[in-house]
């Protein structure tokens, strides 16, 4: 008996290829986890069928920014982020990756939110890789290094820059993660272990990015008062390193500085007319990150999420805490520690500018953490689909897919992902246009999306019928090398 055509055929959808072009209908045939065919492909055999009739059919979205470094270990069925359609995450951002930790290495905050106990440490980020291609996840993963993380372990001293010999040794790490496979470095001088690292320190510490196809990506000092300042440090590291840079979460921060995107985008663009720049955003007006213990940056509504200590205070205002138990905020902080925080600081105007943005990516910025995380980790992609595009009609569903597949796989030079195509990994997704929306809140963030029908991997299906299947075929992905002079 002669096997079938196709390992799996999508029928009867609306494809949406992941570059902007208008959609189409088409049917897709997937052959050893590749696309082999688009079109009239019905007549054909397979050994596996979707029926996609009345739906959407899209490249598996790429989450350009993510802190999912060691839940692809820990939690590898990724369903709060295969529930919204994504097939790859972009990981080891603002700074911090799990590697290179050794046993004895301080990890004071931010890194400990990302990296928590002692149990998953690797002492080279050759080790991190290995063990991701040891115990795949459902979906891929696109690892960064981070500066920070070099800094707690290279740098005797994390309120001063780094000594020479400090530098000489994170940039010996930097070269051994690109030779593992990260596809670049990450930095968070906005956070108090990395404050201290001056502009020449990042430079000197990411020289083993130039030429190796390896993107900086960062989460600047200053998203308030020296935005500016900030975007101009960035592209100058950029254009002294002569490599691509992301701007992470871009957003201006503060009631004083609401509207100022106009400002930021314009320096964004002009600096893209010189030297490769992008930028990505999550689609909320709150963010979330470490709890502060600084007054400037406790201002406005303050919502715990995450505190050892306290895991009862999970969910409740900082205000309200402080009330109740009689304290100042910054003792009720103390108290909470360590923890992680929501804080709702931007401006809608603000959030819709940014996104409709022609260049900016998504990236959902969750942290993966206690029971009650920002509801942008399981929330953020139908958000745009069903929210921005469908209600708000703030882009067209074809922007809205791009911004999330095709662009993001450009930028990040992931090769063979992020548009449909034949020969193109079969990491696809299958989603109802008129009913895909968020369903997470901040009173109840862990709740999947809606509309998100079918989603594969390697043309593996890892989400359908409201659920996991169990399926693990995800992959380390490598970035495209630069071309050879």
């Amino acid at each position: 008996m002669a096997s079938p055509c196709f390992d799996l055929l999508i029928e009867g959808g609306t494809v949406i290829d992941g570059t902007k072009a208008p959609r189409f209908d088409a049917d897709i045939g997937i052959v050893a986890g590749r696309i082999a065919a688009i079109g009239a492909l019905s007549g054909q055999e397979a050994a596996q069928r979707i029926d996609a009739r009345g739906r959407i059919v899209a490249p598996g979205f790429i989450d350009a920014h993510t802190h999912d470094d060691l839940a692809v270990l820990r939690q590898p069925d990724m369903d709060f982020k295969v529930s919204q359609g994504v097939t790859t995450v972009v990981s080891g951002n603002c700074g911090i990756s799990p590697a290179p930790l050794e046993a004895d290495t301080p990890t004071p905050q931010p890194i400990s939110l990302a990296v928590g106990d002692d149990s998953l440490r690797f002492a080279s980020f050759a080790a991190y890789v290995a063990a991701m291609r040891r115990a795949p996840a459902a979906l891929n993963v696109a690892p960064l290094l981070g500066h920070t993380t070099l800094r707690a372990r290279c740098v005797a001293d994390l309120q001063r820059a780094a000594m020479p010999a400090e530098i000489e040794a994170m940039r010996a790490h930097v070269q051994e993660a690109l030779d593992a496979g990260a596809i670049g470095v990450s930095t968070g001088t906005y956070y108090p272990p990395a404050a201290a690292a001056t502009t020449e320190e990042i430079i000197e510490v990411c020289r083993p990015l130039s030429g190796s196809g390896g993107v900086y990506a960062t989460h600047m000092r200053d998203e308030q008062d020296a935005v500016l300042q900030s975007l101009d440090e960035t592209f100058r590291i950029g254009r002294e390193l002569g490599v691509p840079v992301v701007v992470s979460h871009h957003k201006v921060t503060g009631t004083a500085n609401w509207g100022r995107s106009v400002e930021t985008l314009a320096r964004i663009g002009a600096a893209m007319q010189c030297q490769c720049v992008a930028l990505d955003c999550y689609p909320y007006t709150a963010g979330s990150t470490m709890l502060h213990n600084d007054p400037v940056r406790l201002q406005g509504r303050v919502l715990i999420a995450h505190s050892e200590p306290q895991p009862k205070m999970a969910g409740r205002e900082l205000d309200d805490i402080a009330r109740e138990w009689g304290c100042d905020k910054l003792e009720a902080v103390r108290r909470l520690q360590p923890a992680s925080a929501i804080y709702f600081m931007m401006d809608e105007a603000d959030v819709q500018r940014i996104l409709a943005y022609e260049h900016t990516m998504i990236g959902s910025d969750g942290i993966p953490l206690g029971e009650r995380p920002h509801p942008r980790l399981w929330g953020t992609f139908p958000r745009v689909l069903g929210h921005y595009s469908r209600t708000l009609n703030l882009f067209p569903l074809e922007t809205a897919v791009w911004k999330m597949t095709g662009l993001t796989a450009r930028n990040f030079g992931l090769e063979g992902r992020g548009t449909l195509a034949e020969g193109a990994a079969a990491d696809i997704v299958v989603f109802d246009a008129d009913s895909v929306i968020d369903t997470a809140t901040y009173d109840d963030p862990q709740r999947a999306a809606a509309g998100i029908e079918q989603v594969l991997v390697a043309g593996v299906p890892v989400w359908q019928q409201g659920r996991p299947t169990g399926a693990r075929p995800g992959q380390v992905l490598r970035r495209r090398t630069a071309p050879q002079p």
